[in-house]
């Protein structure tokens, strides 16, 4: 058996980390001076490496971040922001959704509250949990279209399963009973068994005129409060107004 057609069988077992590496192995004339034991080592690393390469691609792809470039090691610490270093790091860690805890990022327009949420969500992925991003107006319009066809138990149960859940513009405008009760069911479903972290312009004391019935407000932020890790990013001028002046400066 040649090693085209031994490179065609790993390829039909889907085994292209493989194939590719004995390929290299194959026209290489150097790999002859590796014993057996350790060019089959090296062939089983580059399975390995493309398996976790395609699988941190694929949870990236269907968390449909906002800004599916955010790095953490690229937050901006200016000291007018108030972030805490060792905060960020540790949140990155993912000791926090081990925990089945939550993170609340609060601050005006602009203020970067929607990147730190995605640098937190790509260092999810990275440890391969599973991450989803909605805004909280298309999460609603999700189940509206949902329950107008009598699926919003399969919405409602498609944002309860993602490891972590990051709602941005969390309670930008009111919502109403019917909205207030779908979001408990996601609440309560994601309770003690996954992370959520929400952006909202404000801070937790103003969330409860915002739903729209009391009781289901207590229950929705009992639930989200309570065990979460607060972040609260301030400074006067906005993400966007540093961005340009740094574009300025560079010129």
């Amino acid at each position: 058996m040649n090693n085209s057609s031994t490179i065609m069988m790993l390829r039909e077992m889907h085994l292209n980390g493989i194939a590719d590496a004995f390929r290299d192995q194959s026209i290489d004339p150097s790999y002859k001076n590796y014993s057996f034991e350790e060019r089959l080592t090296m062939l089983v690393e580059a399975e390995w490496d493309r398996r976790n390469y395609n699988k941190l691609k694929r949870l990236v792809q269907d968390a449909h971040f906002k800004f599916s470039n955010a790095h953490i090691a690229e937050v901006d610490y200016h000291q007018d922001r108030k972030l805490d270093r060792s905060q960020i790091l540790d949140l990155a860690s993912c000791s926090y959704i081990q925990e089945n805890e939550n993170v609340i990022v609060t601050g005006a327009s602009g203020s970067g509250k929607t990147w730190l949420a995605c640098a937190l969500g790509l260092a999810a992925c990275k440890k391969y949990f599973s991450v989803r991003y909605i805004r909280l107006p298309e999460l609603l319009d999700d189940l509206a279209v949902a329950r107008s066809e009598n699926s919003h138990h399969k919405v409602i149960s498609k944002y309860a399963k993602a490891r972590l859940l990051i709602v941005d513009e969390w309670l930008l405008t009111r919502i109403n009973e019917e909205e207030s009760k779908y979001l408990f069911e996601i609440v309560e479903m994601r309770y003690s068994k996954a992370s959520t972290i929400l952006c909202s312009q404000f801070k937790t004391g103003g969330w409860h005129e915002k739903i729209g019935q009391p009781t289901l407000a207590d229950a929705i932020l009992d639930r989200i409060v309570h065990n979460s890790h607060k972040i609260f990013i301030d400074g006067k001028m906005s993400m966007r107004e540093r961005k340009g002046l740094k574009q300025l400066s560079t010129k």
